[in-house]
């Protein structure tokens, strides 16, 4: 508990920080949503300056950054200029579909880049690992966009795929009909998201694998004539939890970054395309709540790293414990 405690405290204060670097960075931006007001004949300089006023855009950053803080504490992460209605709404919804993707697809890159990354360890040097270090050259090679574009393209020659959106909008009612529409409309931006993903996470199976099958205690269950199959799955596998775990939290931030990318691309109702349209309208505080929940997918995702790192690997305990 005491390990956990410090991770936690930990997190809350790198939350607090990209909150802090958030304001600044976009402080520094130039121009801000009422700014293309002015443009506008029909409003003068002194609507936009009580607009200003009123939503406490003249005050300085330092008593912003403060009723902001004050505002998460109420669960509503600032006033959206755009929507006229707290950012904590429009985001939880954007966010729940963010996750559904990001967590599927990190699900599925590991459930192939495992077996891949063990079998290619396992025949190292053989035509197999040959052939697969090509195909994740090419894969690490393409462009994440080229790689969602190709793909939408494909869906809307072919339409075997759908283009965009969470669901259809005529789908036969009931759990199944709605759960199959979901996975559907999921498997494109997934399938960008694997890809994107799989070189990386393939190299570092297999190089963690030849790690584990060159030492000596592998070498020793060998030497007992333990069939090559336990060997990889009971000795070798053990012995590389602790580099994949790693990867696993690191992973997490990778695709949550790309899934951003893939999500405008593929028109995919979540926090990416909320974000740029955001960023396009200068709404600094759904701008600022857009960081902050992916900075907490991420750091959740770094917390259940170590969480698993403690768990298996007892000198963590034990440097935990005392």
């Amino acid at each position: 508990m005491r390990y956990l405690g410090f991770r936690l405290l930990q997190s809350i204060f790198l939350l607090l920080g990209v909150s802090l670097l958030s304001f600044i960075f976009v402080e520094a931006a130039p121009g801000n949503y009422f700014d293309e007001m002015r443009l506008n004949p029909r409003i003068t300089n002194e609507t936009v300056a009580q607009l200003r006023q009123d939503y406490g855009l003249n005050q300085t950053l330092p008593i912003r950054y403060v009723h902001w803080l004050s505002s998460v504490s109420r669960g509503e992460l600032g006033f959206s200029f755009a929507y006229d209605s707290p950012v904590a709404p429009l985001l939880w919804s954007r966010a729940r579909n963010t996750l559904l993707l990001t967590g599927s697809s990190i699900a599925m890159a590991w459930l192939v880049a495992l077996p891949w990354g063990i079998l290619s360890a396992a025949k190292r040097k053989a035509w197999i690992d040959h052939a697969s270090s090509v195909i994740m050259a090419i894969l690490l090679a393409a462009p994440d966009v080229l790689l969602a574009l190709g793909l939408l393209l494909f869906a809307a020659r072919t339409r075997l795929l759908p283009v965009g959106g969470l669901a259809s909008l005529a789908t036969k009612s009931g759990m199944w009909p709605e759960v199959r529409d979901v996975a559907v409309h999921l498997f494109g931006p997934v399938l960008i998201l694997v890809l994107i993903s799989l070189p990386t996470l393939v190299r570092h199976v297999r190089a963690a694998m030849i790690e584990a099958i060159d030492s000596p205690c592998v070498h020793a269950a060998r030497a007992h004539g333990i069939p090559r199959s336990r060997i990889l799955c009971r000795h070798a596998l053990p012995l590389a939890l602790n580099p994949l775990i790693s990867l696993f939290a690191l992973s997490l931030g990778s695709l949550l970054s790309a899934s951003l990318l893939v999500e405008v691309v593929m028109s995919w109702p979540g926090l990416g395309p909320l974000l740029l349209d955001a960023i396009l309208a200068r709404d600094v505080y759904v701008i600022i709540g857009s960081v902050m929940i992916a900075s907490l997918f991420l750091i959740g995702g770094m917390l259940l790293g170590d969480v698993l790192l403690f768990l298996v690997d007892p000198r963590i305990r034990t440097e935990g414990l005392a």
